[in-house]
């Protein structure tokens, strides 16, 4: 249960586990969970959307809907993103690249990309609203978010392995044991949730613009840190709403 809780209190302001201190190596361990962490914000986002559909606005639930993710993760991966888009858009060199992404003041790469993110996922929800797949859409698109994070940490080294003295990046110890629960929770939540092409679709095209996007920070920094993990959890969930809202 360690590790499930260490999940929770990593990734979300949740009250679970608060105050208690995981090392790299726990939180590493915790990474199998990580999708249904994203489950259970799911559920809340959908059940959010749901009521607030009822009573107000579809744009103005959507705003609602994207705030509520932002409070209950602190906005982290969004702060990934912004750091990640400075770094990759602003560095020449991988020193460049690693020290723009350490500097977290947001530049203008940073501030468009989480701009188009959160134009994105409103816009995308706000269309979702009221139609039969607003539920499996809002629901799944964490849980993909972060089974992102996990392949990419599971795959790819710590890009800065002098800072890491046993106790520093979870991706040390993130290996192919997380990777493969992470995935079986993924599968399991996407044929409970979204049950149909569109469910198979998301996880294909997530899966794939993943790869992709870990090819890109092997060449360009020599792995991963957690801000481009958590620039793919915007990308991927920003792929999925597409996906759903695609005619």
């Amino acid at each position: 249960m360690r590790p499930l809780a260490c999940a929770f209190a990593f990734l979300t302001r949740l009250p679970v586990a608060r105050g208690t201190l995981f090392d790299g190596k726990t939180v590493a361990r915790s990474a199998r969970w990580f999708p249904l962490v994203g489950a259970v914000l799911g559920a809340i986002y959908a059940g959010g959307l749901w009521v607030l559909s009822q009573r107000l606005p579809a744009a103005v639930a959507a705003v609602l809907v994207v705030a509520l993710d932002a409070a209950l993760t602190g906005a982290m991966h969004l702060d990934g993103l912004a750091d990640t888009a400075d770094g990759f858009g602003g560095g020449r060199s991988r020193e460049d690249v690693l020290r723009i992404m350490r500097d977290h003041a947001i530049g203008s790469y940073g501030a468009i990309a989480v701009v188009l993110a959160l134009a994105l996922k409103i816009t995308a929800i706000a269309a979702l609203a009221g139609s039969a797949r607003a539920f499996s859409a809002v629901a799944l698109t964490p849980v993909l978010g972060r089974w992102a994070a996990v392949f990419l940490g599971a795959t790819e080294p710590y890009a800065r392995p002098s800072e890491d003295h046993g106790t520093g990046s979870p991706t040390r110890w993130m290996g192919r044991t997380e990777l493969i629960i992470a995935t079986i929770t993924l599968i399991a939540a996407a044929v409970a949730a979204a049950g149909g092409l569109r469910g198979a679709a998301a996880v294909l095209l997530v899966a794939i613009v993943t790869d992709l996007w870990r090819r890109r920070c092997a060449h360009r920094i020599g792995g991963v840190t957690g801000d481009t993990l958590g620039a793919a959890v915007i990308a991927a969930e920003c792929l999925t709403l597409l996906i759903f809202t695609a005619a």
